[in-house]
């Protein structure tokens, strides 16, 4: 029985995800399993530390995530996927390993050239991007900043590879599983290293997170074949084609980068605490962009880049365009529930003893603005990876350059000169984010031919017309319920008025999207019919992303 116990749990890990559905949902359930625990790791925070200690630590991984975004994620997501993926369609594994093990190399040995700079003046550059901060909250973010690089980035950027090398194989659980054991390293961090060692516990935490998220994918990675080598052939062909492909989209990072340094100096200015109040509103907003728009982009880019390779134009519009329309269905109720019910979710999330209200009703305030262009940040995840999938970094890195000064602009004007709060820079945030998707769509309808545009707009407005009523049955029973019936200082009667509104509002939204036959609602249903079976979904191999629009 425990040798068939084994077989079947390791037959589960090991499969693949040969369909977008089916790697979607593998995703999206890890997805939500890590972004739980980030919001259960802040919680913890919340309740041994006040918000302007948190706003210290927050602020310390700035210059660790800027290095791994700008060396790893750019070559990750713009160039080594389509050109890894390429490789192993047309030529063979041996030269893919062989790319594959150029490219770590080169990597780390750039992150290290790198941090050793930033190790030299993490203070002069701290002072830069954390003006507001006194000398006492400066020593200690340059300390705590110090070990992250050295302790978090590495492991980060071995594992960030070895994730895009099992999605290729369309092996996309157990790197979804990575970033979970992360956050457990870090919640191990603060509740068993933080009573002893202050903030210093969860920083510990985070080093500790990010040596798990590599462990866990070694061994299946080994499982499919991968040796990692010494080579260092930055003259092969494919090598410098994902250099050639990732430069652009370092440069539009970059400028990416700045706009979020600008965010927390701006920040900081405003009260360190409110650096703790951006980034908790800011959290909130990403669990359904990453939860939807991340996760169904993230699995259809291997599939578009394999249409691409084919030469499949028709094929690959069509996936396109069924991917879109799954992550406008999801995304659009989850932007007014954000709006609607800002104050419950973060009371519910971040609400405890050293969480003030003042500090609640402010970073509710701020995730209803970032709410406003939620779904615009949700589908450009996808429109960027479908860019990539045509091996065009170039595009997307123009118009996010546009995009980022657009909100730099914005957010200088709001703070500086009309002194606004800090909910201010989420306003400008989704202001760009609007106008940045907005080019996104008109640059790649041209360069892919024309988009059938009857399949996204039909479908969208419909969704949008959902989604108002949806907005209306949220805010009705929530202020009913509140004002009337439950005592909403108590934790159980708050989880009942978000659970009651909660169901109110997908009622209605799923009830409006059967009524007015939208296609998307099938694959939800299909979702909800398989949650019994969820191995037999993650297997699948019948993918409703080809479907649903038909």
């Amino acid at each position: 029985m425990v040798n068939n116990i084994i077989k079947n749990g390791t037959s589960f890990l090991l499969a693949k995800q040969t369909s977008i559905f089916s790697a979607a949902a593998v995703i999206m359930t890890t997805v939500m399993a890590s972004r739980l625990l980030g919001l259960l790791r802040n919680r913890l925070l919340t309740s041994q530390f006040n918000p302007d200690e948190i706003g210290i630590y927050l602020a310390a991984f700035r210059l660790p995530t800027m290095m791994f975004e700008l060396l790893i994620m750019g070559a990750l997501s713009t160039a080594f996927i389509p050109v890894f993926t390429k490789i192993l369609t047309r030529d063979s594994e041996a030269k893919a390993w062989h790319v594959a093990s150029s490219v770590i190399n080169i990597s780390v040995i750039i992150f290290s050239v790198a941090s050793t700079f930033i190790l030299i003046f993490t203070e002069p550059i701290a002072k830069m991007i954390a003006p507001g901060l006194n000398n006492e909250e400066l020593a200690q973010m340059i300390s705590f900043t110090r070990i992250m690089l050295v302790g978090q980035a590495p492991f980060l950027i071995i594992g960030s590879f070895l994730t895009g090398i099992l999605q290729s194989y369309k092996h996309f659980l157990i790197p979804a599983l990575a970033p979970v054991v992360y956050n457990l390293g870090i919640i191990f961090g603060i509740i068993f290293l933080g009573p002893f060692f202050w903030l210093y516990g969860p920083v510990i935490g985070v080093v500790l997170g990010s040596m798990l998220f590599v462990l866990v994918q070694i061994p299946i990675v080994r499982h499919i074949g991968y040796s990692h080598s010494k080579d260092l052939d930055y003259k092969d062909i494919r090598v410098r084609e994902i250099g050639r492909l990732t430069l652009p989209r370092v440069m539009g990072l970059a400028v990416s980068q700045v706009n979020t340094t600008v965010n927390l100096a701006l920040s900081s200015l405003l009260g360190t605490r409110n650096i703790t109040i951006f980034s908790f509103a800011q959290q909130l907003d990403q669990f359904p962009v990453t939860l939807f728009g991340a996760t169904i982009a993230q699995a259809t880019l291997p599939t578009l880049s394999e249409e691409e390779a084919k030469g499949n134009k028709e094929e690959f519009k069509q996936i396109f365009i069924n991917s879109l329309n799954q992550i406008l269905f999801l995304i659009l109720p989850a932007a007014a529930m954000v709006i609607i019910l800002r104050i419950p979710l973060v009371r519910l999330a971040f609400g405890a003893v050293k969480f003030d209200w003042d500090a609640t009703v402010l970073t509710g305030r701020t995730l209803a603005f970032f709410g406003l262009g939620l779904a615009a940040e949700g589908v450009t995840h996808l429109f960027v990876r479908g860019y990539y999938a045509l091996h065009d970094s170039k595009t997307p890195m123009f118009l996010g350059v546009f995009a980022v000064v657009i909100n730099i602009l914005l957010s200088l004007v709001f703070i500086c000169v009309i002194k606004l709060p800090i909910w201010a820079l989420a306003l400008s945030t989704s202001v760009s984010d609007i106008i940045y998707v907005a080019f996104l769509v008109i640059f790649l309808n041209k360069k892919v031919g024309g988009f059938d545009k009857e399949k996204i707009t039909k479908p969208f407005l419909k969704m949008l017309i959902a989604t108002l009523l949806t907005g209306i049955s949220l805010y009705i029973p929530m202020k009913l319920l509140d004002q009337l019936v439950f005592d909403t200082t108590r934790t159980v009667n708050l989880i009942l008025l978000t659970t009651v509104a909660g169901i109110c509002g997908l009622s209605v939204y799923i009830f409006f999207s059967y009524l007015l036959k939208i296609p998307e609602l099938s694959m939800v249903m299909t979702i909800a019919k398989k949650i019994k079976s969820l191995p037999k979904t993650f297997k699948d191999s019948q993918t409703l992303v080809e479907n649903a629009g038909s």
